[in-house]
């Protein structure tokens, strides 16, 4: 079931200013310290993106209508918004940050939120749309650095649903379903629960993952909060792309051992299947919005501080008149997160990997009026319990396919769990 507007639902009304250069130096660092953890939300890399707080508006929605009632939400408030935007371009104008489930069977929600206040940045250029529900215009925001966050303390974690010994058996039995010829592969995933000593503080992760993960968009919202480094689908002005990651090694941090990782990384016939499959997923669900198609024929190796990938990017020219959330709709669940074939890798998944992921390898990102937008693949994120303010559910997966070695796999997905570890464990 979803929450929908009604004909006399009232209206969406937005004022974008452009901000004078120097106001934000740190995107992380303007939102409000008084934002309740929820209505925290973030989708930066590399200092640029959207950051917001509050809630002008939002949708919850369940089941296999999520994506399509989203969208309609969506289109149904932006056609009677009003709208002043002095700036212009993708991510101005009222915006909706969104979050959906990977399983159209969790009895967990999707979530659209649209912040009352939303701060951005985009090539040097830097403004503050405030947007509310009524008829006359929102008054302006003054944008300032937030009292800094306090760290949440020790930290203790334990087992999700599953021991790691309990998900190694899970690996091999899957293993043996792809040997058979059951299916060529799938993704299994982890989980961990985090318990600190004081609440756990959006704004502390946030800023702790952009610290060590630059190359990652930092993302939160409705108390989902990770650092993905997959870009599932990316819109601006008619131009989509992908990024496809599959296939990881961990880095050891020797700088000449890495390289030579990143080389066997790159001829692993292991990893360039899973990552060919991957790849022909996306390439597959994107060409069909598209007229042309642009798909790197090899992969390039991603670096990133505790891992490395296989990585390729996909490009397209929208023809069709979809949005990026319509995009990210065609696209999830790519071979990434699911497998190949995808209706029988999703089966596997629930008969084998004994939890519900929730938003965790769900699309996550954002959306203006306009249907541009970024929407990447929850990755190396958290949820925060809705019961307790010092618990986060961590999660990790790893693809399986007829190569895979079950301990290698429980290697990986612990080098997997380190971004959320190390933000959660950090001193300063």
């Amino acid at each position: 079931m979803s929450t929908l507007p009604t004909a006399d639902a009232a209206r969406l009304v937005s004022r974008t200013l452009a901000l004078p250069e120097g106001v934000v130096d740190d995107l992380l660092a303007v939102i409000s310290a008084e934002a309740p953890a929820r209505e925290v939300c973030s989708w930066v890399r590399r200092g640029d993106g959207l950051v917001g707080w509050g809630t002008a508006a939002e949708f919850t929605g369940h089941g296999p209508s999520r994506f399509e009632d989203a969208a309609a939400w969506w289109r149904a408030m932006c056609a009677g918004a009003v709208i002043r935007n002095e700036v212009g371009g993708p991510g101005t104008g009222p915006v909706t940050f969104g979050s959906m489930t990977y399983a159209a069977r969790s009895p967990q929600a999707s979530h659209l939120r649209v912040p009352a206040v939303v701060v951005g940045r985009r090539a040097g250029r830097a403004w503050v749309t405030t947007t509310t529900v009524g008829e006359a215009l929102p008054p302006t925001e003054v944008v300032t650095e937030a009292a800094s966050p306090g760290a949440p303390g020790e930290i203790a974690f334990a087992d999700g649903p599953r021991t790691a010994a309990e998900w190694e058996i899970a690996v091999a039995e899957a293993v043996t379903r792809i040997n058979h010829g059951d299916l060529d592969k799938v993704v299994l995933a982890r989980a961990l629960v985090a318990r600190a000593e004081s609440d756990l503080e959006p704004r502390w992760l946030l800023r702790r993952l952009a610290e060590r993960y630059d190359n990652t968009w930092v993302f939160a919202v409705a108390g989902l909060v990770g650092a993905t480094p997959e870009m599932l689908v990316r819109l601006d002005r008619g131009l989509a792309s992908s990024r496809v990651l599959a296939g990881t090694i961990r880095r050891t941090g020797d700088d000449v051992h890495d390289l030579a990782l990143a080389a066997s990384l790159a001829r692993s016939s292991k990893d360039l299947e899973e990552h060919e499959y991957a790849v022909r997923s996306v390439a597959d669900a994107l060409g069909r919005h598209c007229g042309s198609m642009n798909v790197p024929e090899s992969p390039f190796v991603l670096h990133l501080p505790n891992v490395m990938h296989l990585a390729t990017d996909v490009a397209g020219a929208v023809d069709d008149g979809s949005t990026s959330l319509d995009l990210a709709a065609s696209l999830h669940p790519s071979a990434a997160v699911c497998g190949t074939p995808t209706a029988l890798a999703d089966d596997l998944i629930a008969e084998l990997e004994g939890l519900d992921r929730g938003r965790y390898a769900g699309p996550v990102g954002w959306m203006d009026a306009s249907g541009d937008g970024e929407w990447g693949i929850a990755l190396r994120c958290g949820q925060l319990a809705d019961d307790d303010p010092r618990a986060i559910t961590l999660f990790a997966g790893c693809g399986i396919v007829a190569g895979s070695a079950p301990d290698d796999e429980v290697a990986e997905s612990d080098a997997k769990f380190l971004p959320m570890r190390d933000a959660l464990t950090a001193t300063a």
